[in-house]
């Protein structure tokens, strides 16, 4: 009993390592991501994300260019894209031909392949990593680490009356007034980089941390469609039923 319990506490923190390198590495290429610019729903930001982010010859180049206009949602993805482009780099990742055109930022609509997952009302990124077992969801911040994945909600509603940011997190700080909470993400009056909001002011959120990035494959055997997150545009839902569709 004495030796599988040491080979069980040998496995976890060999887990936990791999975990730990991984939000290393996406906050690394946050780093690299430039700074400022304007935050924009446009039709011009959704041009310039797709053009940020093209695919050719099989690799990915992630290059945004000015001006940087942005959005929440497609600020992390590139930053997601980034990372599983690292990962292949560096001998960590292999992933099919299959797999890589799916990762590419088309007009997909709600729900539709990897990047209409993650650009979703509701719980997009989360959904997607339950969906595909990238990584686990959770919603307790004492659990949260800098590098996750994190979708903010500023209201109790989810999918259509929904008030949300998705952000990577970067830890939490205490002011005078109390816990502020630390992110990176598009944000509106600033573009690019890193901001805190008071941590009251977060209704709810959902952390996703990622884990095992090689089951990008599953999106092939995935539906075309996630008919949950599709119909978030027009369906009133509730913070209940998306802990449930991601896992938590």
């Amino acid at each position: 009993m004495h030796r599988l319990a040491v080979l069980f506490s040998i496995c976890f923190a060999a887990n936990s390592a791999s975990a730990d390198g991984l939000n290393s590495l996406i906050l690394d290429q946050v780093h690299r991501m430039p700074s400022g610019g304007k935050y924009s729903t446009s039709h011009v930001a959704k041009i310039k994300l797709q053009s940020s982010a093209h695919f050719e010859s099989g690799k990915f180049f992630v290059i945004p260019t000015k001006p940087y206009v942005s959005f929440c949602s497609g600020a992390t993805y590139l930053v997601f894209i980034r990372t599983i482009e690292q990962l292949r780099d560096s001998g960590q990742l292999k992933l099919d031909y299959a797999t890589l055109n799916q990762l590419i930022i088309r007009d997909q609509h709600d729900g539709e392949g990897v990047w209409g997952r993650w650009n979703a009302n509701g719980p997009g990124t989360a959904r997607l990593f339950y969906e595909l077992g990238l990584g686990r969801n959770f919603t307790d911040f004492e659990q949260a680490q800098p590098g996750d994945f994190m979708k903010i909600f500023w209201n109790n509603n989810v999918g259509r009356r929904e008030s949300g940011h998705s952000v990577i997190f970067l830890g939490t700080t205490q002011h005078a007034d109390g816990e502020y909470v630390r992110f990176w993400s598009s944000n509106i009056g600033m573009g690019y980089g890193e901001k805190e909001v008071p941590r009251s002011k977060i209704a709810n959120a959902i952390f996703s941390r990622l884990e095992t990035p090689a089951n990008l494959a599953r999106i092939n055997n995935a539906p075309a469609t996630d008919s949950y997150l599709g119909s978030l545009l027009r369906k009133n839902s509730n913070f209940a039923e998306a802990r449930q569709k991601c896992g938590i």
